[in-house]
């Protein structure tokens, strides 16, 4: 419940810069748009970015058939979590990575290059999977993708602004003070905003992932 509360939170917040933003800009009629472009991408944040990512790096699922010790790993920590299993998945690439992807632990995914599977040892792999499960336990995918989405909704606005400037609900120019704060600002903020949540959630998924896999050595060997 705990963190549904701070997902909440963080989404409003969030949305309220967005909006204090889109007034700056535009008035009233910025802000209406802001407000609306927010919950659009809350809403396509919350139940599409698990989809688009696993699509953007072609991931394979898998089961127990296909790749039975990466499978089984994961069903272990999931276990030691008391998550539901999540899906598995697989990417063909050389670059060694692992994620955590979805809106809530009933929906996760986690997925793994095959580079990451040959580089590192069964010991290691399980502390790069605990860290994941952990993300996952926290809800932590759900506010880093939002939080992204808006950075760069943030920054996409502030750029707007610098280049095409803003009208209010009446058609006047918008204040160009305004403006050039905004352009100047509002990255700076939507970037140490992500900044900040990442690497909180970083530090709470190493301390989740040692004492998912009773093993806090082998994330710290891994990486």
């Amino acid at each position: 419940m705990f963190n549904w509360v701070k997902t909440a939170m963080l989404m409003a917040a969030i949305t309220a810069l967005f909006i204090v933003i889109g007034g700056l800009i535009g008035g009233q009629r910025g802000m209406m748009l802001a407000l609306f472009f927010a919950l659009a991408m809350n809403f396509f944040s919350y139940w599409y970015s698990d989809k688009m990512v696993l699509r953007m790096y072609n991931a394979q699922e898998v089961d127990e058939t296909t790749a039975p010790q990466f499978y089984r790993m994961v069903r272990d920590l999931a276990t030691r979590a008391e998550l539901p299993m999540p899906r598995v998945y697989l990417i063909n690439e050389d670059a060694p990575n692992a994620f955590a992807t979805g809106r809530n632990p009933e929906h996760a995914a986690v997925a793994a290059t095959t580079g990451i599977l040959r580089v590192l040892s069964e010991r290691e792999m399980r502390g790069v999977m605990a860290h994941e499960l952990a993300h996952v336990k926290h809800r932590d995918i759900l506010i880093s993708t939002i939080t992204a989405t808006m950075a760069g909704a943030i920054s996409a606005i502030a750029n707007f602004a610098m280049f095409f400037g803003g009208r209010d609900e009446n058609g006047r120019p918008a204040n160009p003070i305004a403006g050039i704060a905004v352009a100047l600002l509002a990255p700076i903020a939507g970037a140490l905003i992500q900044m900040a949540i990442s690497r909180a959630r970083e530090f709470e998924a190493d301390r989740g992932g040692a004492q998912i896999s009773g093993d806090p050595q082998s994330l710290a060997t891994a990486l």
